[in-house]
């Protein structure tokens, strides 16, 4: 199963890559989330860990893909509070050409009991409003 949510930052793509390239301020962009730390690695180099809390309780990701050249990134969750399994999520911006702003889409493909649940779940509780705050937060 899959969920997907994407947006348009008022930002070039260039400016949300060098934001978003760095897998230990999630804090700083994703709503209800208390505390993101790299706990091992180093946060801009794959395998980097993240500890990530927040309201819905301690995940742990493992970062497995850094491509600055296609601005894209990809993860695993590797312990979380959610019943889901395999998880792998994927992020990336791209350049929306005809206003100078930058395109970005958040993804996952995963396993699950009650997949169409999870699929709400992390579309509409964590990439939209995610996607929602990265906005707000690289705003001119």
């Amino acid at each position: 199963m899959s969920a997907y949510a994407s947006t348009v930052v008022n930002a070039s793509a260039d400016e949300v890559w060098a934001y978003l390239r760095d897998f230990g301020n999630l804090a700083e962009w994703l709503p209800g989330v208390a505390l993101c730390e790299i706990e091992e690695g180093d946060g801009s180099r794959p395998g980097a860990v993240r500890r990530v809390e927040g309201a819905g309780g301690l995940f742990r990701e493992r970062l497995l893909t850094l491509d600055d050249g296609a601005r894209s990134a990809t993860y695993e969750i590797v312990e979380s509070p959610l019943p889901l399994r395999d998880y792998r999520g994927s992020y990336r911006v791209s350049p929306v050409t005809d206003s100078g702003r930058a395109f970005v889409e958040w993804s996952a493909a995963f396993e699950a009991d009650d997949e169409a649940k999870m699929t709400r779940i992390l579309t509409r509780a964590i990439f939209e409003p995610g996607l929602a705050g990265l906005r707000e937060r690289l705003r001119p």
